[in-house]
């Protein structure tokens, strides 16, 4: 059956349904966010912000650097997830406004909403050339509805995406609370978590779709 789908992907070989389902969420994500890959998936968008603050940390961190950057308007929810996982990792979170943050602290990434918690949609572009010039990475927390009518994250200038799926109307499941993405540029992805999905050919030259990277 060639579209049997059991629990879980890893025999790729009886789980082509499910693979391929996947692989068109990763490449919506793309589509909307602009990145060059995307993961499939994680749990919700406060968990998909603490990993892309761990990203920035494994890209970016240092002994002396290793503060990352939450501005105040991003949901609250979010910044509490990413202040809980960075007190275990030994990260400073610094909370504060966009247009006043000063770059000389030494951080591995900033994180922004988009459009924030008010719904207010802000133009980020030279807040992420100034944090490009301070050597720091840009996340971005993505409505990815908003998303079908703004100008991408990639577009924006950040280096990465996260959201919360729920705004397609996914019904709750997958193992948490609902879906969340995660999306980035190319050279980024041994950082990514998750898995990603990727498509092949078989021994016969026929196409078969596979976990790429897990």
């Amino acid at each position: 059956p060639g579209w049997y789908t059991q629990y879980t992907p890893y025999q790729a070989e009886i789980a082509q349904g499910r693979l391929e389902a996947l692989l068109n969420y990763q490449t919506l994500v793309i589509e909307l966010t602009g990145f060059d890959m995307a993961n499939a998936s994680l749990l919700d968008e406060g968990t998909a912000a603490a990993e892309a603050m761990h990203l920035c940390m494994g890209i970016k961190g240092t002994d002396e650097k290793s503060a990352f950057f939450v501005a105040k308007d991003c949901h609250p929810q979010t910044i509490e997830v990413v202040k809980t996982r960075a007190e275990a990792l030994g990260v400073e979170i610094i909370v504060g406004e966009v247009e006043t943050f000063d770059f000389s602290r030494k951080v591995v990434g900033v994180l922004v909403q988009y459009p924030n918690t008010f719904g207010i949609a802000k133009d980020y572009r030279q807040f992420c050339k100034k944090a490009h010039e301070a050597d720091a990475l840009v996340v971005f927390a993505a409505d990815p509805l908003a998303l079908t009518l703004m100008a991408t994250p990639a577009e924006m200038g950040a280096d990465v995406a996260v959201g919360c799926m729920q705004r397609f109307g996914v019904p709750m499941g997958y193992g948490g609370p609902h879906a969340a993405y995660m999306a980035t540029k190319d050279e980024y992805k041994r950082q990514l978590p998750g898995r990603i999905v990727g498509l092949s050919k078989d021994a016969d030259g026929n196409p078969a779709i596979r976990l790429a990277l897990q």
